[in-house]
């Protein structure tokens, strides 16, 4: 069975949606499970009404604009009469009656209750779309299948459950699925991180014993950069599934961090290639392919770059890390990368729950802090070390390492 993933870039509109019915006829459409995002920036746009919401504003309003639009995605796609029109309106009055009867304070909670529904419709408007273009298929709600922990916005998989109610999907049949959600033991919808539609393609992949995987991206494949950020990239034509790992660690946008483990399990051969021009052979990631040696670039925006240090001037000793990484992990920060001297500890922190300053005003008790906000992380692997890097050269450099030909550098 193949398994194809589209983004949100490749559903984004009438014709976007169409796109991916060629892309499909290229393809060829048998045995495919496909996972679908949000479209465009629908998921934005959800977040910010779930914000309203728990600001006490009119979160109405910001829902209503989410349905106009899909309404006229729809308007694009489908006759006057065609049953989907109810579908959506469906979804989006589920939503405010959710969001009306709530009484849980726990935002990510209410949130992975609102955002899931940018998945749940667009996928099917397009599963719906293909049905009447000669692409047969059945929908498939992802949260039956998908099940986690009650971790909500960053779901942790029970992975013997979700393969033994995957395994009993009917690998003849065409699917087309949500990316980015599963459910907890009560059934409650939990998310799996933002960007983690890939995720969602690699579990079914994994738990399929998939022939092979692609992504569908708006870029050629995998770059020694993202070419809206850095000039002169290349493409990357293979690479080998450690070095896929090694750069989503660093955090490259192609990929997701969580998906590359379960496809490297089992050596699903994953594919990352242009809905724009899906005749090309993009990248292929998988086992006994070469160590790429491109110098290439990543860049993580939207960091905190913090300073920590005794108040008395003492040695920043086990006790002292030990306490700051529990204090971390209380508040679900995670550290980008780190630097400790004999009296302070530098940090570079991706602070996705917005408890940066809570975590601050809590370390203060026992230190001294500084704390720099909407800083920029840069990686370049495979660095020419003597020839120097111009990438940062007019930043503000707060913390530099290098090692094994990786150099990171944090700028403002």
């Amino acid at each position: 069975m193949k398994i194809f993933k589209f983004g949100g870039a490749s559903v984004k509109d009438a014709e976007s949606v169409k796109n991916v019915a060629r892309v499909l006829g290229s393809q060829g459409f048998e045995e495919c499970l496909i996972v679908v995002s949000a479209m465009g920036k629908t998921t934005n746009a959800l977040e910010k009404a779930v914000q309203v919401y728990f600001e006490k504003g009119g979160y109405e309003a910001e829902i209503k604009k989410v349905k106009q639009n899909h309404l006229e995605i729809s308007n694009g796609l489908f006759a006057e009469n065609h049953p989907v029109f109810a579908e959506i309106s469906l979804f989006f009055d589920d939503i405010e009656s959710f969001l009306r009867r709530n009484k849980s304070p726990n935002y990510n909670f209410v949130y992975d209750q609102v955002v899931s529904c940018g998945e749940m419709i667009s996928s099917k408007i397009l599963s719906e779309f293909l049905n009447d273009n000669q692409f047969e298929n059945a929908w498939l709600d992802a949260r039956d299948y998908i099940k986690t922990d009650d971790y909500y916005r960053e779901g942790n998989v029970n992975w013997e459950e979700t393969e033994k109610k995957i395994s009993t999907l009917n690998k003849t049949v065409n699917y087309v699925t949500q990316g980015f959600i599963g459910s907890e033991d009560n059934n409650f919808t939990v998310t799996l991180g933002r960007e983690g539609s890939d995720y969602s393609a690699a579990i079914f992949a994994y738990c399929l014993n998939a022939d092979a995987m692609t992504i569908w991206k708006d870029v050629p494949g995998v770059m020694t950069g993202d070419p809206r950020k850095f000039e002169n990239v290349s493409l990357l034509s293979e690479i080998s599934y450690e070095d896929a790992i090694e750069m989503a660690y660093y955090g490259a946008s192609v990929i997701h961090p969580k998906t590359l483990q379960p496809l490297k399990q089992k050596n699903i051969p994953f594919y990352v290639k242009s809905f724009v021009e899906p005749e090309k052979s993009g990248t292929k990631v998988g086992t006994s392919l070469g160590k790429q040696n491109a110098e290439s670039y990543i860049l993580k925006e939207n960091q905190h770059f913090m300073r920590i240090s005794t108040r008395d001037f003492s040695f920043i000793a086990e006790e002292h890390l030990s306490q700051i990484f529990a204090m971390l992990a209380k508040n679900k920060i995670k550290i980008s990368l780190m630097q400790n001297t004999a009296i302070s500890l530098e940090l570079c922190l991706e602070d996705k729950y917005g408890t940066i300053d809570e975590f601050e005003k809590e370390l203060q008790k026992n230190f001294k802090t500084e704390l720099l906000k909407n800083v920029s992380l840069y990686t370049v692997r495979n660095a020419n070390l003597e020839g120097g890097n111009k990438i940062y050269k007019d930043k503000n450099v707060l913390l530099e390492q290098s090692s094994n030909r990786t150099i990171q550098v944090v700028t403002n």
